[in-house]
């Protein structure tokens, strides 16, 4: 991609929706609003609410109603359950002996901008393509928001480059380190093959007991059973220019992990992930319930 992502936005704009208007909070990003002018969150509400007729054609209400409908049933789930599940996975690392935390594809990820004190003496590093990148440097300074010492940019297309090799020659970084690597909202967009390469190349990087932590489409036989709101999420990556490529069964991931020493700890399904994350939430908001999407998985494998 030669821009900066437009989903990586979208999901930035939920998470911070998410906090601005719910009292029980699935996943509590203070930052990510702070990464949005005003301008353009008013933008991206209107723009949301406008296409309700896309997302539900009998749909009858407010503007702000027609906003809260497609957060809550459309955009948010996927980066709220996959931010809580995995920074509950990091902190668990953190406390057996994880050292760093390597986030691929980090977009407008903001942990290492609002860290516990847990998180403060592991380095973070930051991977990205450059544009997406340059663009969040510029919004934490418009936002004013500092960016703590453990937290590093590396600057590469990782579908492209070695970014590796920039990773490994970074002075902060130690591969005999015990490191715990993000891969979120990634896998969607990469061929079977690069997901492979990419399994394999971490593979060689970590140390055993190192984790990896993703979510994944997974494969659907009968296209014709697909869940209509997984249907529309592939609309809208292919509207963003950044189509989805590949889907898996769980054999094929237990068995592209198995192969580069990675051993299956934690595997959850969108139901799995309902009931565990959002629970709490829908018990407070009955008439609102908000459910994992259909057809995505979330998976956490440590390096034998």
């Amino acid at each position: 991609m030669e821009e900066k992502s437009v989903t990586a936005l979208a999901c930035a704009f939920s998470r911070a929706y998410h906090v601005e208007n719910n009292k029980i909070k699935i996943f509590d990003d203070s930052i990510a609003r702070l990464l949005l002018s005003k301008e353009e969150y008013f933008q991206i509400s209107r723009s949301m609410a406008d296409g309700i007729g896309f997302f539900n054609p009998n749909f009858t209400g407010t503007d702000e109603e027609a906003l809260k409908w497609i957060v809550d049933n459309q955009l948010s789930q996927t980066p709220l359950a996959r931010g809580i599940f995995t920074e509950t996975a990091l902190q668990r690392a953190v406390a057996i002996g994880a050292a760093q935390y390597i986030i691929l594809g980090a977009g407008y990820d903001t942990f290492g901008y609002r860290q516990p004190d847990w998180a403060q003496n592991i380095q973070i590093f930051e991977i990205d393509h450059p544009a997406t990148a340059k663009d969040k440097k510029i919004r934490l300074e418009k936002g004013k928001i500092d960016i703590p010492k453990n937290v590093h940019f590396i600057h590469a297309d990782f579908t492209k480059e070695l970014w590796q090799e920039a990773l490994i020659k970074y002075s902060c970084f130690e591969e005999s380190k015990i490191s715990f690597c993000s891969i979120l909202g990634v896998v969607y967009y990469l061929s079977k093959q690069a997901f492979e390469k990419l399994v394999s190349i971490l593979s060689a990087i970590l140390p055993k007991g190192s984790t990896l932590v993703f979510d994944y489409p997974e494969e659907i036989k009968n296209t014709d059973i697909a869940d209509e709101r997984w249907s529309k999420q592939i609309l809208l990556a292919e509207s963003a220019k950044e189509k989805m490529l590949a889907s898996y069964s769980y054999k094929e991931i237990e068995n592209i992990l198995s192969e580069h020493g990675f051993l299956i700890y934690e595997h959850l399904t969108p139901q799995q992930m309902t009931n565990q994350y959002f629970d709490v939430y829908n018990h407070e908001n009955p008439t609102h319930p908000m459910s994992a999407i259909e057809h995505v998985n979330y998976c956490l494998a440590v390096k034998n």
